[in-house]
């Protein structure tokens, strides 16, 4: 265990636990696009900035990725900080000027009028949806492609790719609204990957759940057997739930 001090919060925390998590549990807000939880931190967006004083010498750094030190002394909301974090906000508006996030942390900070111009991208690079598809989901279908301002998230070759499961994960995670799903008539698309994968029937109530190709992605990792995968999750609990109450009348 370290002691640190966030924001005048003398705290014990295991040493190496990033410092975002620490000020989460206090109760501080500390603004992020590209973190997540179940994901390992990227710093990219750097909208967590927040400045460590260490040996009487301090920088600002990202709370996502910068680990908790002995002695430390952090804050996250030093004039210092905010200036930076407009300074992004400012950054961010001259690519994605139009997504909502951005408009309303432009708003959160005050920032009316940015020095950079307003783009209209709608995808900031946070790397959120490459990373759900590769760390937790496994199937690397999307990554990042070029370099500079040219730079994008894609699939390889920019053509459809056999990889993707049609899970959304990465349209979950978007902070922009950048990647649509659409389930219409039997079939999930993603426009964004040129992704369209038909969707499985539920053999009780009719209604279409989840694709297939996700379901089958599934059953083959986790050797599962295939009845699992016929019936949506509600009509599995009912099934269950039926059982359940037949053996109490046994």
């Amino acid at each position: 265990m370290v002691s640190l001090t966030i924001d005048g919060n003398v705290v014990q925390a295991e040493e190496r636990t990033p410092l975002i998590k620490i000020a989460e549990k206090l109760g501080i807000r500390i603004p992020t696009l590209c973190y997540h939880p179940a994901l390992e931190p990227y710093g990219t967006c750097r909208l967590c900035t927040v400045e460590v004083v260490k040996k009487g010498r301090a920088r600002l750094v990202t709370a996502c990725n910068y680990p908790a030190e002995e002695g430390i002394v952090v804050h996250t909301k030093s004039e210092r900080v905010i200036k930076a974090r407009k300074l992004i906000i400012e950054l961010l508006l001259s690519r994605c000027s139009k997504a909502k996030v951005i408009q309303e942390l432009a708003e959160e900070y005050g920032v009316k009028e940015p020095r950079f111009g307003e783009g209209d991208e709608d995808c900031i690079l946070c790397g959120l949806c490459v990373r759900v598809c590769s760390e937790i989901v496994g199937a690397n279908a999307i990554s990042f492609t070029s370099r500079g301002i040219d730079r994008e998230v894609s699939t390889p070759f920019h053509i459809a790719s056999e990889e993707c499961i049609g899970c959304g994960a990465c349209a979950y995670l978007c902070p922009t609204d950048a990647i649509k799903l659409e389930d219409i008539k039997g079939t999930r698309k993603i426009e964004r990957w040129d992704t369209s994968r038909p969707l499985q029937r539920c053999s009780i109530c009719g209604n279409y759940f989840a694709p297939v190709a996700q379901l089958e992605y599934i059953k083959n990792r986790l050797n599962l057997p295939e009845e699992i995968f016929q019936n949506c999750p509600n009509c599995r609990r009912k099934s269950y739930a039926e059982q359940v109450a037949a053996l109490g009348h046994i």
